[in-house]
């Protein structure tokens, strides 16, 4: 018996599996071919709580486990799904009072065939989002899936990185554009660790683990030839407000882009383009300080 197995009360009054909270994966797929997104569910055994139903692979975190490894672990438990193939793109959690269910989201390039690996799990199957409601739906992720539906998607930040450096505390930018610049990319590596605070009605995640695409022009376009994990550089041939605004205009499907920058020009060009937009100071709080 894991240590974080047992019943826990809610300050609402309900009883839930896991003495400190739980977590479960919420992972889809689009096919290339049909282009029908689909998402990966569990039917639960019929032993169990809510025997017989749909909803996703998840179970009771361990002590000092947190949400991410807990959804990880329990999929891997319960079926045979390569977890280690999962993008992960975000965090989104329900607090109860005492105890929080957290659902993370991730996207895989491939769809697996994926079978039960535990007693807990009748079947596994990947179910078209159109047709998840057809099923006979574990109560509370059929309360949660409008939500989640809605979260299944990438974000990508998109940084304005002449405005940003001219935003920032950075000394003697003016004279070093590429340097700045570099020391920019190399910062914007941390984003890859977690962000919060997104902007309303951007995507429901309390923690995005985003894309991030750093646009440089000018002097500063040798650092794209110096890449950094976490962080794609991108050097525009001309200008950097012509990339930008592209980049927001053509964004791969199930990608949400938000585009960093205090231009009001490109702002306007970007959120007709459909982009959302935040200025410089909302990334350089939760950039390491220099």
């Amino acid at each position: 018996m894991a240590d974080g197995d047992g019943w826990r009360r809610c300050a609402l009054g309900h009883v839930h599996w896991g003495r400190h909270g739980a977590a479960g994966l919420m992972v889809f797929h689009r096919d290339p071919g049909d282009g029908r997104k689909r998402v990966l569910l569990q039917q639960r055994a019929w032993w169990g709580s809510g025997g017989g139903t749909w909803g996703m692979f998840s179970g009771g975190m361990a002590t000092r486990e947190d949400p991410v490894a807990t959804a990880l672990r329990e999929t891997a438990e319960e079926s045979t799904l390569d977890t280690s193939r999962v993008r992960l793109y975000g965090t989104w959690t329900e607090d109860h009072g005492g105890w929080a269910f957290t659902t993370v989201f991730g996207e895989m390039d491939h769809r697996p065939v994926v079978e039960p690996a535990s007693r807990e799990t009748r079947r596994a199957e990947w179910v078209p989002v159109e047709e998840v409601d057809r099923r006979k739906l574990f109560s509370p992720f059929a309360r949660s899936w409008p939500t989640l539906r809605g979260a299944l998607a990438r974000l990508v930040v998109i940084v304005d990185g002449a405005n940003v450096v001219g935003a920032r505390a950075d000394h003697g930018w003016w004279k070093d554009r590429a340097g700045a610049n570099a020391r920019l990319r190399d910062d914007l590596a941390a984003l890859a660790e977690g962000v919060t605070g997104l902007p309303d009605g951007l995507v429901p995640y309390e923690v995005a683990y985003p894309e991030t695409v750093l646009v440089v022009e000018g002097a500063a376009r040798r650092v794209a030839d110096e890449p950094r994990d976490g962080v794609r550089v991108v050097a525009a041939p001309g200008s950097g407000d012509d990339l930008i605004a592209d980049l927001a205009a053509h964004t791969d499907l199930d990608t949400v882009p938000l585009v960093v920058t205090a231009d009001r020009e490109l702002r306007a060009r970007c959120e007709s383009a459909g982009a959302a937009v935040i200025g410089p100071r909302w990334l350089l709080e939760r950039l390491p300080r220099r």
